[in-house]
């Protein structure tokens, strides 16, 4: 394997007594797909800003592209894209002009950068939209313009900060096609995400964090074979009755969540755990078998879900 394109061991970040990124440490090759995985407020864009080279570390190691970001910040960012948590486009500017002008910061000529946007505009599916003006883009369509932007530069490494935060489904499934065509054309990307099914859509290994610390880290099957059963059953019974039903069923299943809404039955057979509820007598409003999830993976080793 080639050498890392981004390396942190013990990377330390403090806000006064307050560490938002606690002693964390990884790595990240060339051409890898690599996520961070945790709730609001775990330090996953504070860890992105240090590897982006705009926030000092407290303390520890880093190494991005050979290069400690305290020292060569400028000569990192040249070879980064950055897709920030809010779209900090250019409203006075039309579609096209937006990558124009971004180009032009990376010193590219103009038959470059023009050639570059037009590349970008059909690689964003906005071909159509190059005259338009920023405001009357939906959501979607902004989102997949920051991107564009970010690979303006033909960037080693793209760093993508909640990427599809606010997006509707159809809109959330035209980008992650965009950035699946970026990782089969070996770009590296590293995303920060609250959403379990992103994860486990775009990346090829990840971290779990929470709390400024690494949970676990490894590829998202291997982290639900490790830390979870290969089916869950879900059921509800109604406005506090979960905790009463989960007395009855204590002894089902490999171990159970009782959450606010639902109890979580963790087995390798759903459907028989089902019927086994059945069997003594309880009658669920409703039930879902469904497999394992990299949510049912931060429950186990936080005991609260993603969303809270």
């Amino acid at each position: 394997m080639s050498a890392a394109v981004i390396a942190a061991v013990d990377l330390t970040k403090k806000y006064g007594d307050t560490a938002a990124v606690d002693a964390i440490s990884f790595e990240v090759a060339p051409g890898e797909a690599f996520g961070l995985l945790g709730p609001n407020g775990a330090g996953k864009s504070t860890t992105m800003r240090m590897v982006g080279a705009v926030s000092a570390r407290t303390s520890g190691t880093l190494e991005v592209l050979g290069l400690d970001p305290d020292e060569g910040g400028p000569d990192i960012r040249a070879q980064l894209g950055v897709v920030p948590q809010q779209d900090n486009l250019d409203t006075d500017l039309r579609v096209r002009e937006n990558l124009l002008v971004y180009g032009r910061y990376f010193g590219l000529s103009h038959a470059q950068v023009a050639k570059r946007a037009d590349e970008l505009l059909a690689f964003a599916q906005l071909e159509d939209r190059a005259r338009a003006k920023v405001d009357d883009l939906s959501g979607g369509m902004k989102r997949r313009l920051t991107i564009a932007r970010a690979l303006i530069n033909d960037p080693r490494i793209l760093l993508l900060d909640e990427p599809t935060t606010g997006l509707d489904p159809q809109a959330r499934h035209i980008l992650w096609d965009r950035l699946y065509r970026l990782r089969e054309q070996g770009t590296t990307l590293v995303l920060t995400t609250h959403y379990m099914d992103e994860a486990e859509q775009l990346c090829e290994r990840l971290v779990v964090v929470d709390k400024g610390r690494i949970m676990a880290e490894g590829s998202p099957a291997a982290l639900i074979r490790e830390y979870s059963t290969r089916e869950v059953l879900e059921l509800r019974f109604g406005t506090d009755r979960s905790a009463e039903a989960a007395r009855t069923l204590h002894d089902l299943g490999d171990r159970q969540e009782v959450l606010p809404d639902r109890l979580l039955v963790y087995a390798h057979d759903g459907e028989a755990a089902l019927q086994e509820v059945q069997r003594r007598g309880l009658q669920p409003l409703t039930s879902l078998v469904r497999r394992s999830s990299l949510e049912d993976v931060f429950l186990r080793l936080t005991g609260r879900s993603l969303i809270e």
